[in-house]
């Protein structure tokens, strides 16, 4: 792991004359506890304040308060290891203490990290990472690079506890160099902004070694990779809000990947007025989280990377008390298209969603993957197939609710029929073909189309095939021919999923298949 320097050198602390006494102990868990001097950074919650807003009043048990205790300049280490409870149940936290040393990894520092994680697996933890290191300790490299118990074996660890137990990640300053890949394996990342970032090498290592010139916001800040890289899922103005938006998540969560999330109280949706929402013209716009809104009960929608790619809309919520994952094109934004990173959007959530027993809704309105020569080079096939594996092997309950269009290799990946959704449902608004209607008329007829002169004439032409084409393709034989399970009025959607999800609430998963990994983005 390559490191920012950093440049304070460690304390010279004289060698006592006689054995430490319980009082030098007491003293020193003292001095562990402050830490350094939070006063530096007026803007930044201290570390023990962010594990307030975390944990339980009083559940807190800390383990390696007395690393380097030897070592006046280095409190704990630098790190603040251990277990608390989340609305009862047990966490492990690894948070990163600013004060020393920037929060950097020593020897010891990564020792107790990889012993949390190593009780997490034993114990099926779930893990809370709190972020805020400026990389490995440059006077201590020998301690947290090369070896068996270095920085490596703290990302080996995540990797095996990845779709085994929920990895969150609150980043409050920086993730630097190969310290970058902690919240890079997690399973979410809240960044707060104007603090955190994420980087391999910083600007001015970047500009030594390309040339370019560039701010530590613009190439690793959290509105970045919330935006544009898709490594943030969301950007926090406090670091406070992160932390509780940490704790909120968790409720979405099983503790490990053997037991469903637990159920809350039914609400009623946020609203009930379905009229007009869904446009019956495939081209005009929309906002398919208005649709949530009515799906869902209330106030329960916790989005998962609002920020990017846009054109899908991916998070958790409830229905009628029921944790579900919800899988949604978004008309409002590029036709609701897939391209590239909707597609690496769709695979890690689905992903997720599949490793911890998270039903799984579609809400189909996609005119199709996107297409052209810059969609082909930045390979929409390879990523459209990503997408398409992670829903095809999520053995979770699915179900399909095709609100409107429902086109071409768009369709498969939303969940098709022949992906074996436990129902496909259908608004009377909806329709499924390999394109559009006239689209097709226009692929169809090209020749006959072109030799017509007159543009009346040709006109009728196409109006007649698209009659044609639509009667084809028309709801009614759709059920007829068993594409579709049911045709729902929109007022009854929710009443309909929540009545099939009770029917697969025995579902078990097949005997002997392993846990698989959530995969990056």
């Amino acid at each position: 792991m390559t490191a920012e320097p950093v440049t304070t050198a460690p304390e010279d602390v004289p060698v006592p004359d006689a054995a430490p006494t319980a009082q030098d102990v007491t003293r020193a868990a003292e001095r562990a506890r402050a830490g350094g001097d939070p006063a530096r950074w007026p803007d930044k919650l201290p570390v023990r304040d962010r594990l307030a807003v975390l944990f339980d009043p009083g559940s807190f048990v800390e383990d390696g308060l007395l690393a380097t205790a030897m070592d006046a300049a280095l409190p704990a280490d630098g790190v603040i290891t251990g277990v608390g409870r989340v609305e009862g149940r047990p966490v492990a936290v690894i948070a990163h203490d600013f004060t020393v040393k920037a929060g950097s990894w020593g020897e010891l520092t990564c020792e107790k990290q990889i012993r949390i994680l190593e009780r997490a697996d034993r114990d099926l933890l779930p893990v809370v990472y709190l972020v805020d290191s400026a990389g490995g300790r440059l006077t201590d490299q020998m301690g947290f690079f090369p070896g068996r118990r270095g920085a490596s074996a703290i990302f080996q660890m995540q990797v095996k506890l990845s779709g085994r137990v929920p990895q969150l990640c609150c980043l409050h300053g920086p993730s630097a160099a190969g310290g970058a890949y902690m919240p890079a394996f997690c399973d979410w990342v809240g960044m707060v902004d104007g603090n955190a970032s994420m980087y391999l090498a910083s600007p001015r290592v970047a500009e030594k070694v390309t040339g370019e010139k560039t701010t530590l916001e613009e190439m690793g800040g959290a509105m970045m990779h919330a935006g544009v890289s898709g490594c943030g899922d969301e950007v926090f103005d406090e670091d406070w809000e992160a932390v509780a938006a940490a704790r909120l998540l968790l409720t979405y969560l099983p503790d490990d990947f053997r037991s469903p999330p637990a159920a809350a109280p039914s609400r009623e949706p946020e609203r009930e007025d379905w009229a007009d929402l869904v446009p019956t013209d495939p081209n005009t716009a929309y906002d398919v989280r208005d649709v949530v809104d009515r799906l869902v009960d209330e106030g329960t929608f916790f989005e998962i990377k609002a920020r990017w790619a846009q054109e899908l809309v991916t998070g958790f919520a409830r229905l009628d008390g029921r944790v579900i994952g919800i899988v949604a094109n978004q008309p409002a934004v590029r036709s609701g298209a897939i391209f590239v990173d909707s597609a690496d959007k769709a695979a890690r959530f689905i992903s997720l969603c599949d490793a911890f027993n998270v039903p799984l809704v579609f809400l189909q309105d996609v005119p199709g993957f996107m297409v052209g020569v810059e969609v082909e080079r930045q390979g929409i096939i390879r990523h459209g197939a990503k997408m398409i594996v992670a829903m095809a092997s999520a053995e979770v309950p699915k179900y399909t609710v095709v609100l409107r269009k429902a086109y071409a290799a768009g369709f498969y990946a939303m969940c098709a029929p022949g992906f074996e959704p436990r129902a496909t449902l259908a608004l009377p608004t909806a329709t499924i073909g390999p394109m559009g209607a006239q689209a097709s008329v226009n692929a169809v007829y090209a020749n006959k189309i072109a030799a017509i002169s007159d543009p009346a004439e040709r006109a009728e032409f196409v109006a007649a095939r698209t009659v044609e084409q639509q009667a084809d393709i028309n709801l009614l034989r759709m059920g007829s021919d068993l594409v579709v399970d049911a045709v729902v009025e929109p007022e009854h959607l929710r009443t309909e999923l929540s009545a099939r999800m009770v029917d697969s609430d025995r579902w078990t998963r097949t005997p002997g298949r392993r846990h698989h990994p959530v995969s990056p983005v």
